[in-house]
C-alpha cells in the first residue's frame, strides 16, 4: 500500500485527485503502477487502477493478469472493478472506503456478484492514511475555491 500511496502523491502533485495503484506479483514485485490521470489525459477512464492494469499488462505481455494483486488507495468504482475482474486478478486490496462510488461493498458489491471469475477483495488496509490524504486534498480544493470566490467578489465590488 505504501507504493500505492507514493503514486497518489504523484497524482496530487500533478493536480489530480490523489489516488494511486500498483499491481504486484506473488513475490511482491511491482509489475504496474498508476495514478489518477483523468484531467491530465482528458480521459474519463484514467483512474489509477486502469492505468496500473494497462502498465502491468504491457509489462507482462498479456491482458490477463492471473495470480497478481492490485493495491489501490481508494475503494474501486464499478468501471475499475469490472476491469480488474476481466484481467482475472487474484486479489484487490484497497485503503479507504468510498461511500459515494465504491463498488466493493460501500455502494455496490461487484465482487460478490456471480461472475465467471472471482477476485478476493480486502479493504481497509492503511485506511486512515489513505483517507487523510484524500480529505486534505479536498479540504485544500474547497479552501482555494472559497478564496477565489472572495477575490472575485472583491474585484466586482471595486468596479
Amino acid at each position: 500500500m505504501r507504493a500505492a500511496l507514493e503514486m497518489a502523491h504523484v497524482a496530487e502533485q500533478a493536480g489530480e485527485v490523489p489516488v494511486g495503484a500498483v499491481v504486484l506479483d506473488a513475490a511482491g514485485n511491482v509489475l504496474g503502477r498508476g495514478y489518477n490521470r483523468c484531467i491530465l489525459d482528458h480521459d474519463p477512464t484514467g483512474h489509477a487502477e486502469i492505468v496500473a492494469l494497462r502498465d502491468a499488462a504491457a509489462n507482462v505481455g498479456n491482458y490477463r493478469l492471473p495470480g497478481l494483486a492490485l493495491y489501490v488507495t481508494l475503494e474501486p468504482c464499478v468501471m475499475c472493478m469490472g476491469a480488474m475482474l476481466h484481467a482475472r486478478l487474484a486479489r484487490v486490496v484497497y485503503g479507504a472506503s468510498d461511500p459515494k462510488t465504491g463498488a466493493c461493498g460501500s455502494v455496490l458489491d461487484i465482487p460478490a456478484a456471480s461472475f465467471n471469475h472471482h477476485t478476493t477483495v480486502v479493504g481497509g488496509v492503511m485506511a486512515d492514511e489513505c483517507a487523510t490524504r484524500l480529505q486534505e486534498f479536498f479540504k485544500g480544493r474547497r479552501q482555494a475555491a472559497r478564496e477565489a470566490r472572495l477575490l472575485r467578489a472583491a474585484q466586482n465590488s471595486g468596479s
